[in-house]
């Protein structure tokens, strides 16, 4: 097993969101993801980075029990959301959703209006007692995803019918709308164009205010944008997690380097 560089600077407990320890994957023999350990903090967000298959998605997914919906797949280690181990027994998967969102790679707007794309969660949830409540919500879950100016005269209309760009900051929105307390992103931005890769990246950072936000990203200009902490992955392993800056200016591991460099990858 590999040593995983960790950052030198002590992190306050109470500034730790997610902390996973000893995390391994196996889609059925094939091991996926081998002893991941790491802390992710409140407030701040956290880029995976490495190559194609080497795990950064498969370990996201394992942050809101995702990996629970695939045939064979099987999670091995701990996992604590504040404190709580989230593959507890009495823990009800679509609860954890409601409190670790996730974004995906393609926008993927329910085949709804764009008011009900975003009442969806809160209503299955219990969030709002009447129509006014309701639509305080989708509101502000729109202002928030930088979005309500753009729709809030035509909320009745398919949320397919937006484009690239919009439809992605209206599946933030949604994501958003359960009050999650972190947000997980798998790639949003590769499906889009860089007019609307800024837009949504300029929203990351305002969403670290409230959130933790976890983004899986094959840019590294990317991660270097938007994040306060990267972690590398290769090979199923944690190679080096540490501040984004150190990362990229000073890496510890050698594979970290090649790959920042382009020798592999």
């Amino acid at each position: 097993m590999f040593d995983v560089t960790r950052p030198e600077t002590a992190v306050d407990q109470n500034d730790i969101k997610i902390a996973a320890n000893d995390v391994q994957v196996f889609y059925g023999d094939t091991q996926a993801i081998k002893d991941v350990s790491v802390d992710i903090q409140d407030k701040t967000v956290t880029a995976f980075i490495g190559p194609s298959g080497c795990g950064k998605s498969t370990f996201l997914r394992c942050l809101n029990r995702m990996n629970d919906t695939i045939d064979g797949c099987r999670v091995e280690g701990r996992i604590l959301l504040d404190d709580e181990d989230i593959y507890a027994p009495h823990v009800d998967p679509v609860q954890l959703r409601a409190k670790v969102g996730m974004v995906f790679q393609k926008p993927n707007p329910f085949p709804k209006s764009i008011y009900e794309n975003v009442a969806y969660g809160p209503k299955i949830h219990g969030m709002a007692r009447n129509k006014a409540e309701l639509d305080e919500i989708v509101e502000k879950s729109l202002r928030r995803a930088a979005l309500w100016d753009e729709v809030k005269d035509r909320l009745d209309t398919p949320g397919t019918g937006l484009s690239g760009g919009q439809q992605q900051r209206l599946c933030i929105a949604r994501a958003v709308a359960t009050e999650p307390e972190v947000l997980l992103m798998d790639e949003p931005c590769s499906a889009l164009d860089p007019i609307a890769t800024a837009q949504v990246e300029e929203l990351i950072d305002e969403l670290k205010q409230r959130f933790s936000v976890v983004i899986v990203t094959h840019s590294m200009q990317q991660a270097a944008r938007v994040s306060q902490k990267t972690a590398f992955f290769h090979l199923g392993n944690l190679v080096e997690y540490d501040d984004t800056n150190s990362i990229f200016t000073n890496p510890q591991d050698p594979r970290t380097e090649s790959y920042i460099t382009g020798r592999i990858g």
